[in-house]
């Protein structure tokens, strides 16, 4: 159940509650798309790193080990000893970006696994199902992504696609949560809106999803390199139109900068790749801005990565070791990169949050939107 606590604009404070715990809003997901935070992350860093949920995948974990596996040791939670929310994506997007050879029916897709070239077929029933295994606290609907930009009558055919899938999503997903070998028979499911960047096909999908009455709604194909104005555009297009009692969800983004706008917008979940990949490549996201850890600048200095900042890597290791590190390919330095960003990103949300408790949304906006996607030049 979201509970709406208190709103300055359209940006919404909330709580969630859901079967394995409270998600307090807005929220960033911390992205273990196969039951692992790239970088040597356990579930154990993730609760110092204040993670309040994670992020998996539905593809790659189908692909391997396998869902069915996943099922006979208990499912996700058990299997990755992860105890609070977790939230797995439909495979939707990864059929449509990594497969090799693909083809769009009415009653889904084949198409060639990335690893090996097998050939699979995933609709919505097999999406449910391989979720419904996986036992996630919310399965994400299988809709189909359009590559944007793409003319309009193919993504108004494939708008009207997506809402059929989802009607069978609702149907399938409701019947496997009343199975007796049902790992989370409180298993939610969000819809996600899609339209390319046509205002209409956005607001008119939009409107017929939120009739189906789910637990979540998200914003999906966006953040695939349009420009960001473009994302936020359609973001301020759909959101009078999403309900004000459940939750909403923008995939894939962001930036901080992407985070704070998107919750200015009205939006209260998010996700994205980019602080646990940008770590490994030895760029960190501060207070200050955007530093690269490689730079000869850092080689004698013995302040912290942030002196804002009480992560594990900041409380205990230096920007210089931090930077030898990388400089002699010592995995460790990825992994201090890593728990620093998820850790910068948790408390950037949990900041967020506190702003809106007060009432002072807009003038954190003001200070740090900006400031937060420049280079830091300490």
């Amino acid at each position: 159940m979201y509970t709406l606590l208190k709103q300055e604009g359209a940006a919404r404070r909330g709580r969630f509650e859901t079967v394995h715990g409270t998600i307090e809003t807005p929220v960033f997901m911390n992205v273990g798309t196969s039951a692992a935070i790239k970088g040597a992350v356990s579930s154990l860093d993730l609760v110092d790193l204040k993670c309040q949920v994670e992020l998996c995948n539905t593809y790659h974990l189908h692909i391997r080990p396998g869902d069915e596996i996943i099922h006979k040791m208990g499912g996700l939670h058990k299997f990755m000893n992860w105890r609070r929310p977790i939230l797995t994506d439909s495979g939707g997007f990864q059929v449509f970006s990594l497969a090799k050879l693909r083809k769009i029916k009415e009653e889904g897709v084949y198409f060639q696994s990335h690893l090996d070239g097998k050939r699979i077929f995933m609709g919505p029933e097999e999406s449910m199902r391989i979720q419904s295994h996986l036992g996630s606290t919310i399965a994400m609907a299988f809709d189909e992504c359009v590559e944007n930009p793409a003319p309009k009558s193919y993504s108004k055919a494939s708008c009207d696609r997506t809402v059929r899938w989802l009607r069978r999503c609702r149907t399938e997903l409701s019947e496997l949560n009343r199975r007796d070998d049902a790992v989370n028979p409180n298993q939610l499911l969000f819809a996600i809106n899609q339209g390319c960047t046509y205002e209409d096909l956005r607001v008119e999908n939009m409107k017929r999803i939120v009739d189906l009455d789910l637990d979540g709604y998200a914003i999906g194909g966006l953040a695939v390199g349009e420009p960001t104005e473009e994302m936020y555009r359609i973001i301020e297009a759909v959101e009078p139109f999403m309900p004000k009692n459940k939750p909403r969800y923008l995939m894939g983004v962001g930036t901080p900068s992407n985070i704070i706008e998107g919750v200015y917008r009205g939006v209260d979940f998010f996700d994205c790749v980019m602080p646990s990949r940008n770590a490994r490549h030895a760029t960190v996201f501060t207070w200050g801005g955007i530093m690269h850890l490689t730079n000869s600048r850092y080689a004698l200095d013995s302040r912290p990565i942030d002196p804002e900042c009480d992560c594990p890597t900041c409380r205990n290791f230096t920007r210089s070791y931090v930077r030898h590190l990388f400089k002699s390919g010592e995995q460790l330095g990825g992994r201090l990169a890593v728990m620093h960003n998820l850790y910068f990103y948790n408390t950037l949300t949990e900041k967020i949050r506190e702003a809106l408790d007060c009432g002072r949304f807009e003038q954190f906006r003001r200070e740090f939107s900006e400031r937060l996607s420049m280079p830091c030049d300490d």
